[in-house]
């Protein structure tokens, strides 16, 4: 029997409750405290949703699912292991867990479609770097899924399930937002953008991140014929560098004034609820659209629904038969 393929799936991390908030905030700050002022903003916006810190519970049931599905589907056993960037567990213990239970193989994916050098290969350096220090498996990377048509297909169905709780007039003039978490950009010398600390070789003559975000808005939209869509940028951090825009909240009104009865917005760069969904969404962009007289509505989260999971493995299939045994690095 082959021996099994260790499976590291990644995401961005969550506080574990109202006590752990300024640890976590702390964190993502790289370890500069937040001042007091927005340490208790947070606080106050966990409170809207009910201090609900769903994150991990869900990345964990992902795993779990997605292993399950490969080992039923392929040749060899697959087994889950958690990774988080800002939280326990985090990814260096993820590594070692493999490295303890013997794993020699492994993929690693991280719970976010689209590649960026500020995000996905942020989650990449970091297990390199476990590796390097304490050993561990051969890992290779699934960088990017945006533009799989299991999970372009995956995000035409939750458009459509959200497109059948509007009205015929509110159809007749929705438009409809794909979305994914801003970054800084930086401004190259001939006007074009790039995010803050991306390579510009990796990004040759356009931004990866900016351009796979449209691909996976124009796919979508194509399955659909959707007569009207854009994308946009939320949750953006508090720093002094500008950010990928527009922000979702300056797209909602821009589509009130083109005259739109209704916005949908998928969201597209995330693949489960936590706080830039069920905060700045379901809160913040729905207060707006309220204000401009918009029916506002958002595509379910993927979470852990087993035609997203599917298409997950689908993914890490690809990749897999794509990809030497002993392989470091993947696409």
């Amino acid at each position: 029997m082959s021996e099994p393929i260790g499976l590291l799936v990644m995401a961005y991390g969550t506080a574990d409750g109202p006590a752990d908030i300024e640890r976590y905030y702390t964190d993502i700050r790289g370890g500069r405290a937040p001042s007091p002022e927005h340490l208790e903003e947070l606080k106050q916006r966990y409170a809207a949703i009910g201090n609900r810190f769903p994150l991990l519970d869900t990345t964990r049931m992902q795993a779990e699912g997605l292993a399950h599905a490969l080992t039923e589907q392929g040749g060899n056993e697959y087994r889950p292991y958690l990774g988080m960037k800002h939280s326990p567990p985090f990814i260096a213990e993820g590594v070692a867990r493999m490295r303890e239970e013997g794993i020699r193989r492994a993929v690693a994916i991280v719970m976010a479609p689209h590649w960026s050098g500020m995000s996905v290969e942020t989650y990449v350096r970091r297990v390199d770097s476990a590796v390097r220090e304490e050993g561990g498996p051969a890992f290779s990377f699934v960088r990017q899924w945006y533009g799989h048509p299991r999970f372009v297909n995956f995000l035409a169905s939750r458009v459509s399930d959200a497109l059948d709780r509007l009205s015929d007039d509110e159809r007749e003039g929705v438009h409809v937002l794909f979305s994914a978490h801003s970054l800084p950009v930086r401004t190259l010398g001939d006007g074009s953008q790039l995010c803050l600390r991306c390579d510009a070789r990796s990004c040759r003559k356009r931004c990866a991140y900016d351009a796979q975000l449209r691909e996976t808005a124009d796919l979508v939209a194509a399955a659909l014929n959707l007569r009207s869509h854009g994308v946009a940028w939320q949750s953006a951090g508090r720093t002094s560098d500008p950010w990928w825009g527009p922000p979702i909240e300056d797209a909602i009104r821009q589509a009130a004034r083109a005259g739109h009865r209704a916005v949908l917005v998928c969201s597209a760069g995330f693949v489960a609820d936590h706080l830039e969904v069920l905060y700045d969404l379901d809160v913040e962009a729905q207060e707006i659209a309220d204000r401009e007289g918009m029916r506002f509505v958002r595509t379910e989260m993927p979470n852990v629904d087993p035609r997203f999971i599917e298409a997950l493995a689908g993914v890490v299939r690809d990749h897999v038969s794509s990809t030497p045994p002993t392989g470091r690095e993947g696409d």
